[in-house]
């Protein structure tokens, strides 16, 4: 899945295709930070209505992202992108629990997909996701969330498989550079509409380590079919150098199955 941001001349996908709410794991009490919204194949949507629990809403601007003023009182919301089921929770942090005179990062990923969006968490991070500059072996990554807290990222679009060094500074602060292995994900199944009782195999091939590493599918029309293994479903691949996972599904009606496959979250303290 590669988001992209919707630019003049191309297609801007439509907000009724949105099925993937991108918020921040923590905000910070009254400071700003922001979310992004993804349609079924990765890109950043536009004009997409997103609920908190609270009450408050906001819409998606023409980049796919909203920015947002986190509310005052500290404990855990939620939110959804309007009309559809799943909630992604936050937690809201005192300004005192989140402070700091430097940009630190306390954990990153020892494995990231180049196609797909890698966390970070730590403190001094800006609210405004353009205002976070990160680059991954000199080029460019793109921020799509962001709070003082946590960055969302994803990878520069010609970045090959391998080690890569991580930079990132906001507000004239910088991190110390860390590094990352990043992999090459491909998905290889028969995308034909499903019917009820039939099964299908997805098989994910990972290029760029020999090294057991850990997928999460996640179903996002379960109406249409069921996700072996729960929803979300974990599985290991195979390691070595056929480097493999498979997923399996059962499809409950007639129709277009929609998986997203990634990484799971491998967090850790970053490596210098």
């Amino acid at each position: 899945m590669l988001p992209a941001v919707p630019v003049p001349g191309q297609q801007v996908p439509p907000a009724s295709g949105a099925r993937i709410l991108l918020l921040p794991r923590r905000i910070v009490s009254g400071d700003r930070a922001t979310l992004a919204v993804l349609d079924m194949n990765g890109r950043l949507t536009p004009g997409v209505a997103v609920v908190f629990s609270n009450g408050d809403h906001l819409t998606t601007d023409a980049t796919g992202r909203a920015m947002f003023v986190a509310p005052l009182n500290a404990g855990t919301i939620s939110a959804n992108i309007s009309g559809r089921a799943g909630k992604v929770y936050t937690t809201i942090l005192n300004p005192t629990d989140a402070a700091a005179a430097t940009m630190e990062i306390s954990t990153a990923p020892r494995v990231a997909s180049l196609s797909d969006r890698f966390e970070l968490s730590g403190r001094g991070f800006c609210g405004d996701a353009d205002a976070n500059h990160v680059t991954v072996d000199g080029k460019t990554a793109l921020v799509l969330a962001s709070s003082p807290t946590t960055l969302v990222v994803l990878p520069p679009a010609d970045l090959d498989a391998g080690e890569g060094l991580v930079e990132l500074n906001c507000a004239k602060h910088d991190a110390q550079p860390f590094s990352v292995k990043f992999v090459a994900l491909s998905l290889e199944a028969d995308s034909s509409p499903l019917t009820p009782g039939d099964h299908r195999t997805l098989t994910v091939r990972v290029r760029g380590t020999t090294s057991k590493i850990s997928l999460e599918a996640r179903n996002l029309a379960p109406e249409i079919a069921e996700l072996s293994g729960g929803n979300p479903a974990r599985v290991s691949s195979s390691g070595g150098n056929d480097n493999s996972a498979q997923f399996q599904l059962v499809g409950r009606q007639q129709g277009t199955f929609l998986v997203s496959i990634h990484l799971a979250p491998t967090q850790s303290a970053p490596r210098r």
